[in-house]
């Protein structure tokens, strides 16, 4: 979101994490059913992004003869965003009993050092998975209810955004609340610098937000806004008694020994970096500090494909949250969405069950993590776009950046459609 990395800040503030309450935008990629993935894959030769390594611990590997032909068409996709002009990509499989995984294009466009497995990115809105986590961890500690009202317990909630009735932690979680989108009160001058120059906090969120008008008509609709991630920052960071940022590192970070993952301020000067780039009046701009969103429950974090998996792996087997709070975070509001507390669905090719994924969009990056319901199947895909404008100065290019998404998400299941039916 604007409060995220630039594309997720004004990306996102064009669609959630970029704009409007239409569930496809930047920073949320458009949910894609069967039949339309199945005409992308045809269309872009199954966008099959590059795929990444796994080293899980299931008996039964895959047999090797299958693998080169369930990454082929991978590879020859990430080849082609490399050669239509992005800056980078990296992908990350893991199956059980083996793994794959692969980096293409360069660290940045200055030096254009070749990127690597473990270089990092913002992730956007693959953010929010993890906030969902720490907020699932205070109903596994029975400090609130999923089903309780936050409108006394999140500080500013009902003084800054005038919430037209009571809303509860599950509305925050599956965007259900109605609440404004932040990004949308976001100036929408084409020249986005002065807006990045300023730190985002989440109480700032809830102010920007609070202009905008809530309708009572709007609660229990699906209107994904990353303000209901702002306001759950909030709830964490007060029923805990410490910054969110603490709460996000001792409870997911550290324990899972995400080395790679934090909410920190990046250093630009980094080596292992993934630069990510827009244009200005045709003018190239590195958008790779964070100093805007660093640290947002809604976009904040900064992180790796191999870490990804290794949070959804744990996630979904069940080493994060009690069954109980796993089971809500599957299930969506409403039959025709596939969202739930945090997560977004997808049908999974090889089961009768659904994948799980976390999207996150920035105008410089799109990322993807997929993960099979048992968690033994995990996918991430992150792509350094071609540098070009964002919506603020040519509308079209949003849906360039939209068409990557589908592009990556469509790559990632292929992949595992491919690996899970060997």
């Amino acid at each position: 979101m604007l409060g995220s990395d630039v594309e997720e800040r004004l990306a996102e503030r064009g669609a959630a994490d970029g704009h409007t309450s239409d569930p496809a935008l930047l920073d949320r990629p458009i949910p894609m059913t069967p039949q339309s993935r199945a005409l992308l894959r045809v269309s872009a030769a199954v966008a099959a992004l590059v795929l990444a390594g796994c080293w899980y611990t299931a008996p039964d590997p895959t047999p090797t003869e299958s693998i080169p032909t369930a990454a082929a068409s991978i590879d020859n996709q990430a080849r082609q965003f490399i050669a239509n002009g992005a800056v980078a990509a990296v992908v990350r499989v893991r199956w059980p009993g083996g793994e794959w995984s692969k980096a293409y294009g360069v660290r940045d466009l200055d030096t254009k050092k070749a990127a690597q497995l473990d270089d990092r990115l913002g992730v956007a809105s693959v953010t929010k998975t993890m906030t969902a986590v720490t907020v699932l961890k205070l109903v596994d500690d029975r400090l609130i209810g999923l089903d309780d009202p936050v409108n006394d317990v999140i500080p500013g909630f009902t003084t800054s955004l005038h919430p037209p009735g009571p809303i509860t932690v599950r509305q925050l979680l599956n965007h259900t609340s109605g609440i404004p989108e932040v990004n949308d009160a976001l100036p929408q001058d084409p020249d986005f610098r002065p807006v990045l120059a300023q730190k985002m906090t989440m109480e700032r969120e809830l102010e920007l937000a609070g202009t905008l008008p809530w309708t009572a008509f709007s609660v229990g609709e699906f209107h994904y806004s990353n303000t209901n991630y702002a306001a759950l920052g909030l709830l964490v960071q007060t029923l805990r008694h410490r910054p969110f940022a603490e709460v996000l590192r001792d409870e997911v970070i550290v324990p899972l020994g995400l080395s790679k993952t934090s909410t920190d301020r990046v250093d630009i000067h980094a080596a292992d970096l993934l630069h990510g780039y827009v244009t200005l009046h045709g003018e190239r701009i590195d958008l790779t500090d964070n100093s805007y969103n660093a640290g947002l429950p809604d976009s904040g974090a900064v992180s790796t494909m191999g870490d990804l998996n290794t949070f959804f792996a744990a996630l979904f087997q069940g080493r994060l949250l009690s069954a109980a709070s796993l089971a809500e975070m599957k299930k969506a509001p409403l039959s025709r969405l596939p969202y739930g507390l945090g997560v977004w669905m997808h049908s999974d090719g090889c089961s009768s069950g659904q994948r799980y994924e976390g999207r996150g969009g920035f105008w410089e990056y799109r990322t993807v993590a997929v993960v099979s319901d048992d968690g033994k199947y995990q996918a991430a895909m992150s792509l350094s776009v071609k540098p070009m404008a964002t919506e603020l100065e040519d509308s079209d290019t949003s849906k360039q950046r939209d068409l990557y998404s589908d592009q990556v998400e469509s790559a990632l299941n292929d992949a595992l459609d491919r690996l899970c039916q060997q």
